[in-house]
């Protein structure tokens, strides 16, 4: 998919993530991060493609987010960005952004996690939906249920920023 041919709502996250789906996941994480028997991950049970609408693809992600083992100081909203189609797939574009408000600094820096949520237009309508993420400003893409979510990964893109922002303010 080329960058001219993007939809304007689309963000480059999302692109990537929908080439990476068209692609069969060469760049998605198979394995999981942290398979140490004493810390189980948790995952969902997805929707079936069938029974899919925007509303349910926002309130499964946000299923999904609970099962993150983040502290609760980090808040997010979760909105639904746009669908497309490509190539017999039909995505459903969403992003999460976090934040660590507090009383004497409401305003801080956020972090984007975006989301795709794929249908087959040719597989059976019964099998669930294909869900992938990525963590602003990375590339690889990860899949529920195979990648341990981190806390850092929210921290690093926030202090990154912060820090370009330092160097840009000079």
């Amino acid at each position: 998919m080329e960058e001219d041919s993007l939809s304007p709502n689309l963000t480059t996250e999302s692109a990537q993530l929908v080439k990476a789906l068209l692609e069969r996941h060469p760049h998605t994480v198979m394995e999981q991060v942290d398979d140490s028997p004493e810390r189980k991950m948790t995952t969902i049970n997805w929707v079936a493609c069938e029974d899919f609408t925007v509303d349910v693809g926002e309130r499964q992600i946000g299923e999904y987010i609970h099962t993150w083992e983040i502290p609760p100081c980090w808040l997010y909203s979760l909105t639904f960005l746009c669908s497309t189609e490509e190539e017999h797939h039909t995505f459903y574009h969403y992003r999460a952004r976090f934040s660590t408000p507090t009383s004497r600094k409401p305003i801080q820096g956020t972090a984007s996690v975006y989301f795709v949520v794929g249908i087959s237009n040719v597989k059976p309508r019964t099998l669930p939906v294909d869900v992938h993420f990525v963590v602003e400003s990375n590339r690889l893409v990860h899949a529920p249920g195979r990648t341990r979510f981190r806390e850092k990964w929210l921290a690093d893109v926030i202090e990154s920023k912060t820090l370009l922002r330092r160097q840009v303010d000079l």
